[in-house]
């Protein structure tokens, strides 16, 4: 503990003693490196912790999504819609298996599509594959 001279504008009244006939408060001497600047590391530290969990939480929401994603538009799935098709010849469902294999953005078209709107776009794609 130390004593420090009050400069008579403070008047707070705290911790005041009387030596020599001075007025003298107490102040606590706080040691570099104090736990002020311990605290505010941890803080820190706590919230670059938060931050990076809520970095793999975003991530690993993502990753969720794009496996639905991939799922529903699976080369298994697009089959599975090709078989219920009505009136696709032989050459335009193996050029579709082609174009399912080689193309995510194929696939997702395809199943997006309405029904009636499938084998035309399949038949386009076809012809344009052949040429």
């Amino acid at each position: 503990m130390a004593y420090v001279d009050e400069d008579g504008s403070s008047g707070s009244g705290e911790d005041m003693n009387m030596l020599d006939g001075h007025k003298r408060h107490t102040a606590v001497v706080v040691p570099s490196g104090s736990s002020g600047r311990k605290r505010s590391r941890k803080a820190t530290g706590d919230a670059i912790v938060d931050a990076m969990l809520e970095i793999a939480a975003a991530s690993k929401m993502r990753a969720s999504i794009i496996l639905k994603n991939e799922d529903r538009f699976s080369i298994s799935k697009c089959i599975k819609v090709l078989d219920e098709l009505q009136g696709v010849d032989e050459r335009v469902y193996f050029h579709a298996l082609d174009l399912f294999e080689n193309s995510f953005s194929a696939r997702e078209i395809f199943v997006s599509l309405k029904g009636e709107k499938r084998l035309p776009w399949l038949q386009g794609k076809c012809s344009v594959l052949s040429s």
